[in-house]
């Protein structure tokens, strides 16, 4: 009776030691994939936000007014250029856009107009100045001299047959800081040296996941990098890591990932703790230990128990499930923000265009109200002589004249609003002749009259609104490229190809410039002296939200230009 006893406690000992292992090592391989997917997860959105500001420099080294900038300093062309880096940081959510001379002297920036402004301030003691003149480029973390906001610089060099400098463009990390901050779970980027540059624990940054050798803390300070931090160490060790958190003196136990980077040498660490996954799977544990030792004696004990287990499973997994959930919806939100920030640019796009259209509607408008006018005093005069029938008349045109005002304004309401975004059966010639609402004025005033060829009745699947978009985009353009020494024409014709229907819009006008050929779509790819070089772009980007497309084509005499424009037939 002793040994079965003995055997009794050692079989239930051992099964308390097994489950106890068992626990810890599912509880690490769990935690240790959540924060996998936590980091993969937070390195896509830090690497779409580094994606845009790294083709920045190379966008704005192509701009004329940069490279005349580094050849006369100074001047309306430094204004000029100031006011654009001004507009292309509030654009993009830039914290500062500038230009260096070769010497590392800022000759023009976007905040230029700021009391802060950085014009006159040199950076040759920057390393991505000198790195960038050595090498072309350059990327550089560190704390704004004159701001004392960190931030990551994006240096291009530019340069030209006699005058060189740097362009650079600093990246704050506020939204990716926001979008982190909703997590409980640790997570922070290191660089080369281990120092934490962006976490979602505002203690942990600028401190170090490692000793710094005296030399390198030196340089930092020369340099100016994180300014006055102390950059002490943070506790922490590798992968199943010990971590001793600063704001608490009881250290914790996390599962840690790293995900790399693309900047020379930083690090993401997504950390996850183990203490709570390690809690549910020693309840599980507990279970089948208690299960095991009362097997013999109690089996409806047995039993209960089982379904206890069972009912904890099943929790574990609608946890699991939630956070999956949670995840997605955090991504989606991500989405809905992307598309929002989309559908914004080409609703500013629209409204850019309102100055222009208001001398179109306001002769439009001025006409009927003359008319008005006119035919109130003929009936007032009609009503004295006795003469009612021709007075009700007028009063009639007088009402049509005023519904004639009443569309007009209100289709330019519905072109300053924002479109939905939904597409529908749309009549093409309905989006035309809106289109042509705005631009008609000035195609009479130029003695245009536009020819139209083939089926223009027939539907498509487009947004209305963002439709008569894209073609007094395409109007307009055609409108300023015109010449007065040559004929003007435009030519609208429309053919049905398939499941597509074309719309092509010829004019006779300058054609399209040699230099912007190539680039014609890209953002800032502009030929006029006050334009963005933006319109083209959200109207490709609009046509193909629709399944569509809008390109050039090859104009046959005498035509000088020919824009495409495919839609899905409805």
């Amino acid at each position: 009776m002793l040994l079965v006893a003995i055997t009794y406690v050692m079989l239930v000992a051992a099964i308390i030691w097994g489950g106890n292992r068992w626990a810890s090592a599912h509880a690490t391989e769990q935690a240790l994939r959540l924060a996998q997917s936590s980091a993969a997860g937070r390195a896509s959105l830090l690497i779409s936000e580094l994606q845009k500001y790294r083709l920045m420099p190379i966008v704005l080294g192509e701009y004329p007014d940069v490279h005349t900038t580094l050849a006369s300093p100074g001047g309306a062309t430094a204004a000029r250029l100031n006011d654009k880096l001004e507009q292309i940081a509030r654009m993009i959510g830039s914290s500062a856009l500038y230009l260096l001379d070769r010497n590392g002297r800022t000759i023009a920036a976007s905040n230029a107009h700021l009391p802060t402004s950085f014009i006159g301030q040199n950076y040759a003691f920057r390393p991505y100045f000198t790195v960038s003149r050595e090498k072309g480029t350059a990327e550089f973390f560190g704390l704004g001299t004159v701001s004392a906001q960190p931030g990551l610089y994006f240096a291009r060099a530019v340069s030209d047959a006699r005058h060189s400098g740097v362009i650079v463009v600093k990246f704050g990390f506020d939204t990716v800081e926001r979008a982190w901050a909703s997590a409980t779970e640790p997570a922070f980027v290191t660089d080369a040296d281990g120092v934490v540059l962006i976490t979602n624990r505002p203690a942990w940054r600028f401190h170090t996941t490692r000793s710094l050798r005296p030399g390198r803390l030196a340089e930092m300070r020369n340099t100016r990098q994180f300014g006055s931090a102390v950059l002490s160490p943070l506790r922490i060790g590798p992968e199943a890591a010990e971590l001793m958190a600063l704001e608490s003196d009881e250290p914790a136990h996390y599962a840690r990932a790293n995900v790399a980077v693309p900047v020379a040498g930083w690090t993401l660490t997504a950390l996850e703790p183990i203490r709570p996954i390690r809690s549910a799977y020693l309840a599980t544990a507990r279970l089948a230990t208690i299960a095991a030792t009362v097997f013999l004696a109690l089996p409806l004990f047995l039993w209960l128990r089982a379904r206890e287990r069972a009912d904890l499973a099943a929790v574990t997994r609608v946890e699991l499930k939630e956070q999956v959930a949670l995840r997605t919806e955090e991504l989606e939100r991500t989405q809905m923000h992307f598309r929002e920030a989309r559908e914004g640019l080409a609703h500013a796009n629209r409204l850019g265009s309102i100055g222009q259209i208001t001398a179109a509607i306001a002769h439009e408008i001025n006409q009927p109200v003359s008319a008005i006018r006119s035919f109130s005093e003929n009936a007032g005069e009609l009503l004295r002589q006795g003469d009612c029938e021709r007075a009700l008349a007028n009063l009639g045109t007088i009402s049509e004249l005023t519904a004639r005002i009443g569309a007009i304004t209100m289709e330019l309401r519905s072109y300053a609003r924002r479109g939905s975004g939904e597409l529908r059966r749309t009549p093409l010639e309905a989006a035309i002749d809106g289109a042509l609402l705005f631009t008609g004025h000035k195609l009479r005033h130029a003695g245009i009259v536009l020819e139209r060829d083939g089926n223009t009745a027939v539907e498509v699947l487009a947004d209305p609104l963002r439709l008569e978009q894209i073609l007094v985009n395409l109007l307009h353009n055609a409108l300023e490229a015109f010449e007065e020494e040559r004929p003007a024409r435009l030519l609208l014709s429309v053919a049905e190809c398939g499941e597509m229907v074309e719309l092509v819009l010829h004019d006779t006008g300058t054609g399209i410039a040699a230099e912007v050929a190539d680039t014609l779509f890209t953002p800032f790819t502009t030929s006029k002296p006050a334009g963005l070089g933006l319109g083209l772009g959200i109207a490709r980007d609009i046509a193909r939200e629709f399944g569509g497309e809008l390109e050039v084509i090859e104009a046959r005499p005498p035509w000088r230009t020919a824009f495409r424009l495919r839609l899905m037939r409805a």
